[in-house]
């Protein structure tokens, strides 16, 4: 029986080449983050409707995850590197179209077209990442850097796009992503090698069509759930997607050469590692979101401050990523990973006592500690997903993974957010002052900020009483999902031991994975 071979190390051009990989996942979570500060400026300048203003938000985030399967795909078939600057391209002029748009219309297509170029971005630079480490210790490290920049750019959005809001037109926001894009296109084929199945067929437009059409409506009705409550439509909506996902997968099995290899899934580390950052993700999105709401409409912070306060967890996210590679050396994968799930639900039980006592250290505390132990999680378990791919099928396993996110985090915003204004709304059923509009106490009984609209047309007494009523409903609210956050994030690390228990060290299950390139 012959020793497996040592995988070459990573020269200094492929270092190099993971920083000009990190420019657009920086800016692909800065773009995430910037619109919101825009809405005011661009709603005052566009004058949308409500239902415009909504698909203006939604549209990009819609088309990144109904996207992201076929790109990653036709990155394995096309190239990714060339893949990667077509998208490079492509986001860069649809930011500049959206940043001059003149009509609410022509904003939402500019989204839209920024939402189908972003999903070329992530997978493209995660599996040029599987190609260029093949030393699994080297490939964690570089997954780490990954997923650091797009902490980054989450961290930077905020204070960068408030910046340029102070000065500028709000297309300013948009406008950034030009010159890392200028700047990719030339860096990228000096220093990024190109990769490309070499077995790939051709692309199959019915498979693709599947995949979007399957993933689109689950995506949209998950959000329907969490901005309308749970209902007959929305669930209508999810379970057509899920039919037309039950097509796509049927169909994968008959294909020669498939959209989404589902053999994948018979690798323990794929499977269960896919199941564990789904998980991640849910809590962390639901709780994000959540957060920002307590920071500025229980506490009474405005954005800029809330932001501000937010930033540091960008840097604790940096922290964590970086750790994971180097703990991972001396330290079996799978108790890493346990006891950062561990970390992350005492994160959520700090949450949960702040809410209680109501103060912010204690408040800043829960959240950072949950920062910090979602981190590792998100490191090691995308690695493990890539590890397990065979190389050729790098770009379908990073879609998945991304896929996978995206499912994660609008499942966390719909089921959390639910649950919690389910809580609201039970609390104040009773609370509105007698009297008001129909109008007037429904929109103070749905939601806080509808709560604090209508106070402030009230006389003092009531309007104080009745914003007491709402920060206390939503603060129990609150501290009800963060316990949840916190049991689901314990009940993970020991379905991590369970899944992941069976196996060695993360680097010789990559290893061993990639060897066999089945």
């Amino acid at each position: 029986m012959t020793a497996p071979a040592i995988p070459p190390r990573a020269t200094r051009r492929e270092w190099i080449g993971l920083a000009v990989l990190a420019l657009p996942c920086l800016l692909y979570s800065m773009d995430l983050t910037v619109l919101i500060l825009a809405v005011p400026h661009l709603s005052a300048d566009l004058g949308p409707t409500g239902a415009q203003m909504l698909w203006i938000v939604d549209i990009y985030g819609f088309l990144v995850a109904g996207s992201l399967i076929t790109m990653g795909t036709l990155g394995d078939r096309i190239g990714r590197r060339k893949l990667l600057m077509i998208g490079a391209t492509a986001f860069g002029f649809a930011s500049i179209f959206a940043a001059y748009a003149s009509s609410a219309e022509m904003l939402i297509f500019a989204r839209a077209l920024l939402g189908v170029a972003a999903a070329t971005l992530s997978p493209s630079t995660l599996s040029l990442i599987r190609n260029m480490f093949a030393d699994p210790r080297e490939r964690t490290f570089a997954i780490g850097i990954w997923i650091s920049s797009f902490s980054a750019g989450g961290a930077l959005g905020p204070l960068i796009g408030g910046a340029l809001l102070t000065y500028f037109h709000w297309g300013s926001v948009f406008l950034i992503a030009v010159p890392v894009m200028v700047l990719l296109l030339v860096l990228a084929p000096i220093l990024l090698p190109e990769y490309r199945d070499p077995n790939a067929g051709r692309l199959d437009i019915a498979s693709a069509a599947l995949s979007l059409l399957s993933v689109l409506p689950v995506i949209y009705g998950l959000k329907w759930i969490a901005e309308d409550g749970p209902g007959w439509p929305p669930l209508a909506v999810i379970a057509a997607g899920l039919f037309i996902g039950w097509a796509f997968v049927r169909r994968q099995r008959k294909l020669a050469d498939p959209l989404i290899d589902v053999r994948l899934f018979r690798y323990p580390a794929f499977s269960a590692s896919l199941a564990i950052n789904i998980i991640g993700v849910f809590v962390a999105f639901g709780s994000f979101l959540f957060f920002a709401q307590y920071l500025q409409m229980v506490l009474g912070m405005g954005p800029l401050e809330a932001g501000l306060w937010t930033a540091p967890s960008g840097i604790v996210f940096i922290i964590g990523s970086m750790v994971a590679p180097v703990l991972v050396r001396r330290i079996r994968h799978v108790h890493v990973v346990a006891a950062s799930l561990g970390i992350t639900g005492l994160g959520f039980a700090l949450l949960a006592l702040a809410g209680e006592t109501g103060g912010l250290p204690a408040l800043m505390a829960g959240f950072l500690v949950f920062c910090l132990g979602l981190s590792p999680v998100f490191t090691l378990t995308v690695d493990l997903i890539m590890g397990a791919a065979p190389p050729e099928r790098a770009g379908a396993a990073s879609g998945l993974s991304e896929t996978s996110s995206e499912f994660g985090g609008a499942l966390g915003i719909a089921i959390l957010g639910s649950i919690l204004a389910a809580i609201y709304r039970n609390r104040m059923e009773h609370a509105v002052p007698a009297g008001l509009p129909a109008d007037s106490a429904e929109a103070a009984r749905s939601t806080l900020g509808g709560a604090l609209t209508v106070a402030s047309e009230l006389p003092a007494t009531a309007g104080d009483a009745l914003v007491a009523a709402a920060r206390n409903a939503f603060t129990e609210g609150f501290i009800v999902v963060s316990l949840i956050c916190a049991l689901i994030a314990g009940a993970a690390a020991f379905m991590a031991i369970a899944l992941l228990g069976r196996m060695g060290s993360a680097r010789d299950e990559a290893a061993g994975t990639a060897m066999t390139g089945d």
